[in-house]
């Protein structure tokens, strides 16, 4: 694992502080570089490695492995491009490893010690707690703030699954040490996580199974996309258990057995590795909340639109208080909290139009309404396929798909697209959604050709077409007659 050097309690010679931030991760980071960059005296406490959960057992090493897996599928599918692979793809599992701390480790060094020292951020290692309104405790010093921030992240959930407890499982603060592929890996969830590091050691070369307790994969997004990926990795040898009503784990000599009622049907799957990727729990012991009056419950750190806990002087921000788990959400988080903690600006961050993208092959990217809630405010769903796109025929990306709702005005309300880099084509709605840019407008863009993105532009083609009416068409029809 990546280690961020220099990490000690560095005394400053005073105790009072704008911000003091519990909790050295995405939005604690955000915050912290932000509030010091405006001219504000901030202390960070952080008990392990700066960079949390996403730089070391998160989004930064899954997507090398992502990427790792993706090289080992395109060598096998070389032959469908004409490219003769001869010994075709071997993973060497340890190696991609070394890769992933390697490129960890230098991610990491941007938000080094020594770095924000030189921004003006004091660093305190330890277990920050409150001692009350306005104190936080951390390796027996006492620091003094004006505003706190809470940025402790989450961990992965563990549920109470009956014989969970005696066999050997992991989590993802477990997957990235792994110094031996394992032969059969059962996955447990399939969430984003789940699905994704299925199918990167499915690729890497294990025998995959997936178990899910809803009824279609990535059960928060569009019902057809998520089916799109399903076959996607159905064709990389993923096998899936969904709509599990019972669960049950046993030891079997050297074997674990998976036993799982799925539909109307009871599986018993032999695995040699559990892989636990059941979501993610706010982080919250330890903090001494009591002493501070900030209110919790099992959904984390209870705050309203302003990011403000029950203690006034007190904000929360990421996955400890938020629904929105990922890192990009985390950094817009930090900025509400800059604004209303240290200039009383109001910002909401129910305001915040936050994307989200799975990184399977092919992605998933979605934003804004999903395509019932769009049915039940009564608007509009526009439905591309890419069969006929020319830069998906010629990548063999078929496979792909854009939904977009409307209103009668070509007001975006929301988005799903399914394709290979889902998520870097998706903001592209997302500025469109924020600066009021119309549906229609996007058909004056011009994409270079042959893009996957022209797409988009497409989407703005049809809904133009929309707007000519039978009537309209008359007349245009007569008016082109005429001008003959």
């Amino acid at each position: 694992m990546a280690e961020n050097p220099n990490i000690q309690n560095e005394p400053s010679g005073h105790n009072r502080y704008n911000l003091v931030i519990i909790g050295g991760g995405p939005a604690g980071l955000a915050t912290a570089i932000g509030a010091a960059a405006l001219g504000a005296r901030v202390a960070m406490v952080e008990r392990g490695l700066l960079g949390g959960d996403s730089l070391h057992v998160g989004s930064v090493p899954s997507k090398s492995l992502v990427r790792a897996a993706r090289a080992a599928a395109e060598v096998r599918r070389a032959g469908d491009f004409g490219i003769t692979v001869p010994s075709g793809a071997e993973v060497d599992i340890a190696a991609v490893m070394q890769r992933l701390d390697r490129l960890r480790s230098r991610i990491a060094g941007r938000n080094s010690v020594a770095r924000l020292a030189e921004k003006g951020i004091e660093v305190f290692v330890g277990e920050g707690r409150f001692a009350d309104h306005s104190h936080v405790e951390v390796g027996g010093q006492r620091l003094h703030f004006s505003r706190a921030v809470i940025a402790t992240g989450s961990k992965p959930a563990v549920p109470a699954l009956p014989g969970l407890d005696r066999v050997p499982f992991m989590t993802t603060d477990h997957l990235f040490t792994l110094t031996h592929l394992p032969r059969r890996l059962a996955v447990i969830g399939a969430g984003p996580a789940g699905c994704e590091m299925a199918q990167v050691f499915a690729r890497f070369g294990s025998i995959v199974t997936v178990f899910e307790q809803a009824n279609q994969i990535l059960p928060h997004e569009d019902a057809d996309a998520a089916r799109m990926v399903q076959r996607a990795l159905h064709h990389d040898g993923i096998s899936f258990r969904l709509d599990c009503s019972e669960l049950r784990f046993e030891k079997e000599g050297a074997d674990v057995i998976v036993h799982s009622h799925a539909g109307e049907h009871w599986y018993a799957d032999p695995c040699d590795r559990v892989l636990l990727a059941a979501g993610r729990v706010p982080r919250t012991e330890g903090l001494n909340l009591e002493a501070a009056s900030v209110g919790t419950d099992e959904r984390g750190i209870l705050v309203n639109g302003q990011l403000r806990t029950s203690n006034p002087h007190i904000y929360a921000a990421g996955d400890v208080c938020s629904q929105y788990r990922y890192t990009h959400a985390a950094d817009a988080l930090a900025r509400v909290v800059i604004a209303n903690a240290l200039f009383f600006a109001g910002d909401s961050a129910g305001d915040l139009l936050v994307p989200n993208c799975t990184f399977t092959d092919p992605e998933i990217a979605h934003v804004g309404l999903s395509e019932t809630e769009a049915k039940e405010r009564h608007l509009q769903t526009m439905k591309l396929p890419f069969d006929d796109l020319d830069r998906a025929i010629l990548d063999s990306g078929e496979a792909g798909l854009l939904k977009i709702h409307h209103d009668v005005r070509g007001t975006i309300k929301g988005a799903t697209l399914v394709a290979a880099h889902a998520g870097e084509m998706i903001g592209e709605i997302v500025v469109a959604m924020n600066h009021s840019v119309r549906l229609g407008s996007l058909s004056s863009d011009i994409h270079p050709y042959p893009t996957v993105a022209e797409i988009i532009k497409r989407a703005g083609d049809q809904f133009r077409h929309t707007l000519v009416t039978p009537f309209m068409a008359r007349l245009l029809k007569k008016f082109l007659a005429w001008r003959r």
